[in-house]
Order: structure tokens, then C-alpha cells, then sequence
């Protein structure tokens, strides 16, 4: 019989009685929790008494009329407070997506606000049937492991895995709005940035982008010691480009990212004769399995064709080393 105990308590627990558990935790009361889960009170009763004998401890304190969570059923509150959402929205999308032809990549923001979704509306009108999942998020995923079918990612090429598809590179020029530029002197020379506020990454000197920093660009025009009348600091690249469209100062933007805006006069390039090169490039990394599907394919090919029309928009000539890669 000890054997027997000990081997139940050991095992995982089965995930059935979870749900009423949470529910009699967040209310407190079993006929609350029984009304809400459209059972008996007895029969919740009965489930919360099966997962204590499974976890091997109470995990409520039974009052004359109320009960409250021991130190265990609050530990045990926390993990499926945290799981059950989780669970709900996985079955969620697996329902939605049963039978229907989906694509689901991950990106980071600034990419997916400047330069992805703007774009978006040409494929679903030309793909009315295959669904699109976006996870805009910095943190890198595990293609082997995560339920995503492609990644678009920002590096040098010797960080980048085997089968990376390169997109675009990418140069750095200071762009302002034009009104911004109308009711100031001409800026001619390097060091007359230092009239204006300028806009940058907040984080951009404590990670590996410090090529993408005002210091730098300083530096290759030999201003070292220079510093602007004030700075202006933003988390993400889509923030400091709007801080620019509305007047506020002058960035040292991503070429690929604003080509739009330039070419339609929003922003205006300051010194282009001062452009300055970055080692970054844009790929695209497919899943393992993805590729065997159409749908995936198709967005891949989507997704050269628009690089190419990006390329071709900032100017970009072929590196040899990667063109191959490039059409």
C-alpha cells in the first residue's frame, strides 16, 4: 500500500481536475465554482478531492462557509493560472486553423511596423485563403522546436544559420521631416548636426548595434568630440522614425526601412553625400518542414519579390558573395 502511495505521488497529475481547481481558487466557494463549471457541487468537490490525494497534500482549508488556499494550493494556483491561458489559446488556434492553409512567422517589431505589414495587404488580396500569424517579438526563436514557419532576422551574415536567405542590406543616413529642415539654417556639413536634437537607440551603446549609433557616425567624419544641442532616446526603430516624421529631431535611420517615406517626401535625407555603411543585413530563415508546404512557398517567393524591390529602391548593388541568395 506505501509502494502504491509513493508511485501515485510521484507520477505527473492528471490535468482534469486543474480547471476546477482554478475555478474554486479565483472564487473561493464551491458552489460559485460549481454554478460557473454548470456541475454539482459535489461533483467539484469530488475533483478537488481527487487532486489532493494526487499532489499528496490539501490545497484548501475547509471553513463553515468558505475555504481558503493552503501555502501548496497557492504555489499550484500560480502554474495554472499561467498554463490554462496558454492551453486555451493553442486549442483556440488549432480550431481556427484546421483545414485552412496558414503561415505563421516571427520578427521583430521594428521590422514588422516599417517595412513588413505595410506590404501585407498586396499578398492577402492576391492569397485570399492562407491566414497569417505574426509574432513581432526581439526574442529569437528555435525553428526546429517553435510553431513558426518563418523567421526575419537582422545580422551580419556569420551570425546567421546555414540556409538563410539574404534579402537586403542596409546604409544609415540622417533623415528629418522637410518642415523640420524649412525652419532651420541649411545644414551642409557634418558638423552642422549638431545644431538639432538628435534622435537615437537608448540601448543602442550597451549592445552589439553600435555601428548604428550617432558616436559612430561622428567618428567616420571626423567629429569625435562632437555632441548635438540635445539627444533623444527611443527602445525601437519605428519610435525614433516617428519622432521624426513629426519634427522632433533628426535620426540616423535604416535605409531599407524608410525608403517609402523618402520616396514620398515624409522624410527628407540630410547629407546624403554622408551616408554611412552598415555591416547588417535582412534574411529570411524558413522551418525545417515548412518549405514542403505551398502556402510557405509562396510567401517566400512573395518575400524575395518585395525584396527585390527594395534593393532596387535603396540602391543596393549585389554583394557577389551572396547572390546566389538574392533572386
Amino acid at each position: 500500500m506505501q509502494h502504491s502511495q509513493t508511485h501515485l505521488r510521484s507520477r505527473p497529475i492528471s490535468a482534469g481536475h486543474l480547471r476546477a481547481f482554478e475555478a474554486v481558487a479565483r472564487h473561493l466557494n464551491f458552489r460559485a465554482a460549481a454554478e460557473e463549471m454548470a456541475l454539482t457541487q459535489s461533483a467539484v468537490s469530488r475533483q478537488i478531492q481527487s487532486l489532493e490525494e494526487e499532489v499528496g497534500v490539501a490545497l484548501f482549508l475547509r471553513h463553515t462557509r468558505a475555504v481558503e488556499l493552503t501555502s501548496a494550493g497557492a504555489l499550484l494556483l500560480l502554474a495554472v493560472q499561467q498554463s490554462l491561458p496558454r492551453i486555451d489559446t493553442a486549442v483556440r488556434q488549432i480550431r481556427q486553423s484546421a483545414g485552412r492553409q496558414s503561415v505563421s512567422l516571427t520578427t521583430f517589431a521594428s521590422f514588422a511596423s516599417m517595412w513588413l505589414i505595410p506590404r501585407l495587404e498586396a499578398f492577402q488580396r492576391d492569397n485570399p485563403e492562407i491566414d497569417i500569424r505574426i509574432d513581432a517579438s526581439d526574442v529569437a526563436v528555435d525553428l526546429d522546436v517553435a510553431d513558426v514557419d518563418i523567421a526575419l532576422r537582422y545580422g551580419p551574415r556569420d551570425s546567421m544559420p546555414s540556409g538563410a536567405v539574404r534579402l537586403f542590406g542596409e546604409t544609415l543616413t540622417p533623415v528629418a521631416s522637410p518642415w523640420l529642415l524649412k525652419s532651420s539654417p541649411p545644414i551642409k556639413t557634418p558638423e552642422d548636426m549638431t545644431r538639432f536634437t538628435l534622435i537615437e537607440a537608448g540601448d543602442a551603446h550597451r549592445t552589439h548595434l553600435e555601428w548604428l549609433t550617432w558616436r559612430r557616425w561622428f567618428e567616420v567624419n571626423g567629429l569625435e568630440r562632437a555632441q548635438p544641442k540635445r539627444w533623444l532616446y527611443f527602445n525601437y526603430a519605428y519610435q525614433m522614425v516617428q519622432a521624426a516624421l513629426t519634427g522632433q529631431g533628426v535620426t540616423l535611420a535604416r535605409s531599407s526601412l524608410i525608403a517609402e517615406s523618402l520616396a514620398n517626401g515624409d522624410l527628407v535625407e540630410v547629407l546624403p553625400q554622408h551616408r554611412m555603411d552598415s555591416p547588417m543585413s535582412y534574411w529570411m530563415i524558413a522551418g525545417p518542414r515548412s518549405m514542403q508546404r505551398p502556402e510557405i512557398r509562396a510567401f517566400c517567393d512573395w518575400l524575395q519579390l518585395q525584396a527585390v524591390t527594395t534593393r532596387e529602391t535603396i540602391g543596393e548593388v549585389p554583394d557577389p558573395d551572396t547572390v546566389d541568395d538574392l533572386d
